[in-house]
């Protein structure tokens, strides 16, 4: 309710505190890594999922309950993936990740996209000329296949990925990264 009071804009990074919980899934995106990094970070995950101690088990879903909240009082959520050193949080991959994990703590899938697109723009004060799509807004753009407005993995259906204008292929881009 401070928060809320105050103003005050939650950055959601629930990529990153996944990436130490026992139980979740494998983050998207780690087969792009350098080899010598993907070795080393799935020795992490394996060692994350049998630790029967973490406090992350508690504290991972209490920190969507929390965002969850605030956002339902009135509190502006943005997400954030900020990719750590660990190198389970991919660039790109991590932010389709990021929404699905908004749907997961309790968010509609549009209410998701908007806190992943939109809220941020409003943040910074600049959702006037980006953060959603309307005539004489600034914007780069990622064309999937599928409705993520209803199934929010389909934001993992990506068919060209838009920047200043050019088209670019998702399979080539990725296939440009992989193992650097």
């Amino acid at each position: 309710k401070t928060l809320v009071d105050r103003k005050v804009a939650l950055t959601s990074t629930l990529t990153v505190f996944e990436t130490f919980t026992p139980g979740r899934p494998m983050p998207p995106g780690v087969d792009v890594l350098m080899p010598s990094l993907k070795d080393q970070y799935v020795q992490t995950y394996q060692r994350t999922s049998q630790n029967q101690n973490s406090s992350y088990a508690a504290l991972f879903p209490k920190m969507m309950k929390l965002e969850y909240a605030f956002a339902k009082a009135g509190g502006l959520l943005v997400a954030g993936t900020d990719p750590t050193g660990s190198g389970g949080v991919i660039p790109g991959y991590s932010n389709q990740r990021q929404l699905e994990l908004l749907v997961e703590e309790g968010f509609t899938p549009l209410e998701a996209i908007s806190i992943g697109t939109l809220n941020g723009a409003k943040y910074l004060g600049r959702d006037r000329q980006i953060g959603s799509i309307a005539a004489g807004k600034q914007a780069d753009l990622v064309l999937v296949t599928g409705d993520p407005s209803r199934l929010i993995s389909d934001v993992r259906n990506v068919d060209t990925v838009f920047r200043q204008g050019v088209g670019f292929d998702p399979a080539k881009l990725i296939q440009s990264v992989t193992g650097r």
